[in-house]
């Protein structure tokens, strides 16, 4: 009986030693932490600012990225812009349209101002974006577009013929 129990004393604490070590391995400045509902970017201690991220995006959220942090950079951490490819289609990236509108508090005039970007996969950037350095509580918004394609139109007829030739068929057998 005392061997039994020198040997779980003994299995745990190999157990415990082999979890401290490994939770020290773990790299301090991973780039993705949870807290409370933010995904943190900026490193501990660094002087960070707080941004909203909504729209076509992979990962929308509230992000804490670092002062100076440049438009591209945040849509870059939220995994770049959602794409329309699922099991019954696969669109072509030329004919989409991206959306990015950035909304700041002007403190200083009390208004709010809206920033506007808009182009397409197969063009450049537009001016000023690359460069478009965030600031704290900024409100993004990023949404993908696309234009309208046949399946598309059919989708609405369809259902609209389908049930205007079932009436007709009723009132003809009434």
């Amino acid at each position: 009986m005392k061997h039994a129990i020198v040997i779980l004393i003994f299995i745990g604490g190999l157990i415990f030693t082999e979890t401290a070590r490994a939770q020290d391995e773990i790299p301090f400045t991973l780039q993705y932490r949870l807290v409370e509902g933010i995904v943190q970017i900026s490193k501990p201690g660094e002087e960070s600012i707080l941004i909203n991220l909504w729209g076509d995006v992979n990962a929308p959220g509230r992000f804490m990225v670092p002062t100076g942090t440049t438009l591209i950079e945040l849509i870059s951490f939220a995994r770049g812009p959602a794409s329309f490819r699922t099991g019954e289609t696969t669109l072509d990236w030329s004919k989409l349209r991206v959306e990015v509108n950035v909304s700041r508090r002007n403190l200083e005039l009390n208004i709010d101002e809206v920033v506007n970007f808009r182009f397409r996969y197969t063009q450049q950037l537009p001016p000023g974006m690359l460069d478009f350095v965030l600031q704290e509580n900024d409100f993004i918004t990023l949404e993908v577009k696309r234009r309208p394609a046949f399946v598309d139109y059919m989708r609405i007829i369809g259902p609209i013929s389908t049930v205007v030739a079932a009436v007709i068929l009723l009132v003809d057998k009434l």
